[in-house]
């Protein structure tokens, strides 16, 4: 068995989420500049160039890339031989939020949701946990800004619906979604499982770097091909648009009971942002 104090951990939950709010992944950036080179419209050519340079800045005067710093969700693969030594491990990630986020200056958006009182520190995080073999901690932060999540939508459609219908449910949540989720964006989407679990994968496939497919090719050639109609919508960036509405669309798929077909779409703004630490 392995030791791991709850101060390391608590140190590098800290760090991801001061580093996660102010540096884009190169992914990210990299689409950025590919789809500059593929934008017809004049207008978006120059809001990406915008967000090119809202993202420079940001990681030269280290500040972060937007206003709305999220609220934090992880992913925390957790090896099946490690203890943890001082506080739990759900209460060593809470306290990384609480001190990345209060002294990072980092915005606190985190409330109640009747009273709508601050919680003050960010806290607490969503965490979602899978026991592994090995003796590590493998933890995935993102900061999930709630403009883009208003605009997330579930669907339990009938099997008789198919592929057809989880297409088309894909479309018209993008579609209604407009310019609100602040465009050009990354689409999450989750079928199979129960209504929860679907979430839980729509969440998890905006972890994925821009522009990894899935490993399954059915998967992979239906993440292309949706891609492709969402950017024919025609929203464009900051929905004034043009052809780049989305940088990606990742699909997780889970096994599901005989009699449905959960399906969530999960948007994700143009700051698809996400950090990883191993401990």
């Amino acid at each position: 068995m392995r030791k791991i104090n709850s101060v390391e951990i608590t140190k590098e939950v800290k760090k991801l989420c001061i580093e996660g709010n102010i540096f884009l992944g190169d992914d990210v950036i990299k689409s950025f500049e590919e789809n500059l080179q593929k934008e017809e419209s004049h207008r978006g050519k120059d809001i990406l160039n915008i967000l090119i340079e809202n993202a420079k800045i940001a990681k030269e005067k280290e500040v972060p890339l937007c206003q709305d710093t999220g609220m934090a969700v992880f992913f925390v693969k957790v090896g099946q031989n490690v203890i943890v030594d001082g506080l739990t491990l759900t209460q060593a990630i809470n306290k990384g939020v609480s001190e990345g986020y209060t002294e990072g200056y980092l915005r606190k958006s985190v409330v109640s949701p009747l009273t709508r009182v601050n919680t003050q520190d960010n806290t607490p995080a969503i965490i979602h946990y899978d026991m592994v073999e090995g003796d590590k901690i493998d933890i995935e932060y993102a900061p999930k800004g709630f403009g883009s999540e208003n605009m997330s939508k579930s669907k339990m459609l009938k099997p008789s619906d198919g592929i057809e219908g989880v297409k088309e449910f894909i479309l018209d949540t993008v579609s209604e979604a407009g310019p609100n989720p602040c465009p050009p964006i990354v689409v999450g989407v989750g079928i199979g499982g129960t209504l929860d679990k679907c979430a839980q994968i729509a969440k998890k496939a905006l972890f994925r770097n821009v522009g990894e497919h899935s490993e399954d090719k059915l998967i992979a050639d239906l993440e292309k091909e949706m891609l492709i109609k969402i950017n024919n919508l025609g929203i464009g960036p900051q929905g004034l648009g043009g052809n780049t509405t989305a940088l990606a669309i990742n699909i997780e798929t889970f096994p599901t009971h005989i009699a449905g077909l959960p399906v969530v779409v999960n948007i994700n703004c143009h700051a698809a942002r996400h950090k990883r630490v191993i401990i």
